[in-house]
């Protein structure tokens, strides 16, 4: 064995040492005094000096009674030296002696006999200050209590970082006792600590004597091998009064309960601020898939590293799902999010797939108990009730799936759907607090959801009652040909209020109109039915435009708070005329062979449902063959972010290319003028006057639609 291994193997052998002044003997001042046979001072070492304030010139030679005792105990200390030189036990205790200032000084004394090698008998004397004794022991007793009572962990180790005292207090915390700590290191002791990096620091403070306070460090120890703890640790060098490294010290303060109180409040803060940001995100808009979207991308990576929102089949169709335990399910998949690139992603379920999934699948389970699914670990055998299939089942498993948590959305009391989030590169399970959390979100993305579908079917709704009320164009009307669009509102909800009619007459005329109530949605769609069979009956009636625009404004009127712009035109083949009148409503274009178009100049008039204000007025205008009247609702044209003149332009910029025919004119300006976010549903006419096609055509085109209308 080397001297490195015999080294690292036990205790180091004795050897020589030179220690530097200071140590302990040095702190008690330690005297020596030898007194021959005959009580006379033989040996005066210079402690003795300092102690007794004597010289050695002044000492040797004296009799040590009558230099240091007072006279009241001068018979005591006789007694004492004659047993101690007549070989018997030798004496110890604290004796009054004299100082040559004069004073009286307590001293404590180890006196024993001594004897050379012609056997001559001597008295050797050891004294020091008997209040410098007294402290030192205190002090010592009161370290050794503080170290043993402390509540601390404290423990001492040599320069080769081996623990030689250890605390119960530290015992407690590291779960060993002393025993299993002495003469070992702390790799050996407490393999399962950052060894390395308390090792290092004990080595620091050895070699440049700075402490190290209060370092936070955690782990676990034998005490409590199945939970975490914190500590804050200091370290310490020890020297001795020459300087001299004996050691390093350290401190262990137990953290723990105040480290889980501050992760618990971390986390608190963490949780609030997902809320927060939910909040903000989830429902921006009516959209339900997009809101899905934005509560797949509120929880990832907050919370998870794979999430998919999933919705029943029959939740979407405005249905009440009557889920039991026992039966199947079918979802739709809105959204799917993953925090990172992975193939987990392309096991959930394709964004707009619908899937049944059979009352063994977790995310079923979920929804038809209306109860969240939390598997902290998965199990191989789990897998099969996560994934979608085989396949998927494989993907999850390569990708580390290890925890999986599912959350019913639920909606005034209807349970919607299913939150589901995986975890696989994130290390740590789902906990109690990630299941509130998580729980939290999909309430408030589920009401979020509920509005969303709900506006969705309202949509849904008013574009089909708008489009049954719309009317089919005759195909035949005497001196005029028309095409006519109709663009519902591209945002959930506000389809509604836009629409035109083409209205043959029995005098051989044909009525246009166009107009538009305000508003968005059901109301919307059934107020503007109620206001194109009034403009058909008024129009029949052989009313002039205006006339027939201020009936429609008592009507709208009676409707109560309802506003409503309209265009109406009368246009007679026979005169080649048109009588048009405006309620409040953008002014129609005129599109005349090898002109520039140009918006008519008429008055304005009121919208319909203010009373009246202004008073509708008819403008008769020519309209020969092959020009074009062009009416349109402000759907067309409207921007938020561009001012109205410079739509109308842009309108008549469309306009103003080459002449194409009407179907393909309609398709183009619906093209070249997208609004602003399809806020807004478009109607619009063209209407081309055309050569006369006879009085008895006419009269059967007015009658046809008459029948249909």
């Amino acid at each position: 064995m080397s001297a490195t291994e015999a080294g690292q193997a036990g205790p180091d052998p004795p050897r020589p040492a030179r220690l530097l002044p200071g140590g302990l003997l040095e702190l008690l001042g330690v005297a020596a005094v030898v007194l021959d046979s005959e009580g006379r001072i033989a040996l005066w070492s210079p402690q003795a000096e300092k102690l007794f304030g004597w010289s050695s010139e002044e000492a040797l030679g004296r009799y040590a009674a009558q230099l240091l005792v007072s006279e009241e105990h001068f018979t005591l200390v006789l007694e004492l030296f004659a047993t101690v030189m007549s070989g018997g036990e030798s004496w110890a205790g604290v004796f009054p002696v004299r100082h040559k200032d004069g004073s009286t000084r307590l001293v404590e004394f180890r006196n024993m006999r001594l004897q050379d090698q012609d056997g001559a008998a001597y008295a050797l004397g050891i004294a020091a200050d008997e209040a410098v004794v007294r402290g030192l022991e205190r002090d010592l007793a009161l370290s050794s209590r503080l170290v043993a009572q402390s509540p601390i962990g404290l423990a001492v180790l040599d320069t080769r970082l081996r623990y030689i005292l250890i605390n119960p207090a530290l015992e407690r915390i590291n779960g060993l006792p002393a025993r299993q700590h002495l003469g070992r290191t702390v790799r050996e002791t407490l393999p399962f600590l950052d060894v390395g990096a308390i090792e290092a620091a004990m080595r620091q403070v050895l070699a440049d004597g700075t402490p190290l306070l209060d370092r936070f460090t955690t782990g676990r120890t034998p005490a409590d091998p199945e939970a975490d703890h914190a500590w804050l640790v200091s370290y310490y060098r020890l020297d001795d009064p020459g300087g001299r490294a004996l050691g390093v010290a350290l401190s262990v303060v137990d953290v723990t309960e105040q480290h889980r109180a501050d992760q618990q409040a971390a986390q608190a803060r963490h949780r609030l601020a997902v809320i927060a940001r939910a909040s903000a995100r989830i429902g921006t808009t009516l959209d339900l898939d997009r809101t899905a979207r934005e509560l797949a991308d509120t929880v990832v990576p907050d919370l998870a590293d794979i999430a998919a929102v999933d919705i029943l089949d029959a939740a979407l169709a405005a249905r009440t799902a009557r889920l039991t335990p026992t039966g199947p399910a079918v979802f739709r998949a809105l959204a799917v999010q993953a925090a990172y690139p992975t193939e987990a992603e392309a096991a959930a379920d394709p964004v707009g797939e619908i899937t049944r999934y059979e009352a063994d699948r977790l995310v079923t389970r979920c929804v038809a108990t209306g109860r969240p699914v939390h598997l902290p670990q998965v199990r191989p055998e789990d897998l099969p009730r996560i994934a979608r299939d085989a396949r998927a089942a494989a993907v999850l498993a390569r990708a580390g799936l290890h925890s999986y948590l599912a959350v019913p959305l639920i909606a005034r009391g209807e349970v919607l759907g299913a939150l589901d989030l995986k975890r696989a590169r994130n290390p740590l399970p789902f906990d109690a607090d990630d299941l509130l959390l998580a729980e939290e979100l999909a309430a408030r993305a589920a009401v979020c959801i509920d509005n969303a579908r709900w506006y969705q079917t309202q949509l849904e709704a008013a574009t089909t009652l708008q489009r049954h009320l719309l009317p089919r164009t005759p195909p035949h009307l005497p001196g005029l040909t028309v095409a006519v669009r109709y663009e519902p509102a591209g945002t959930p909800g506000h389809a509604g209020g836009d629409w035109f009619d083409v209205i043959p007459l029995t005098t051989g005329t044909t009525a246009l109109v166009v107009g538009d109530v305000m508003g968005h949605g059901l109301t919307a769609a059934a107020t503007m039915g109620q206001l194109r069979t009034a403009a058909r009956t008024l129009a029949r009636l052989g009313l002039d435009p205006a006339d027939i625009l201020r009936h429609l404004d008592q009507l709208t009127c009676d409707l109560e708070e309802t506003i409503a712009t309209c265009v109406c035109a009368v246009h007679d083949p026979g005169t080649g005329r048109c009588a048009i009148a405006l309620a409040g409503h953008l002014p129609p274009v005129l599109d005349r062979p090898g002109h520039r178009p140009f918006l008519l100049d008429l008055p304005p008039g009121a919208p319909l449902g203010t009373g009246g204000l202004v008073p509708f007025t008819t403008t008769r205008l020519p309209l020969p063959v092959g020009d074009r009247l062009v009416l349109y609702t402000d759907g067309l044209v409207e921007r938020r972010d561009q001012p109205l003149d410079r739509r109308l332009d842009a309108l008549l910029d469309v306009l103003s290319g080459p002449r194409i025919g009407l179907e393909a004119t309609c398709d183009h300006l619906l093209a070249a003028l997208p609004t602003a976010g399809g806020n807004d549903d478009v109607a619009l006419l063209i209407a081309e006057a055309a050569e006369n096609t006879g009085a008895a055509e006419a009269a059967e085109a007015a009658e046809n639609a008459g029948a249909t209308g």
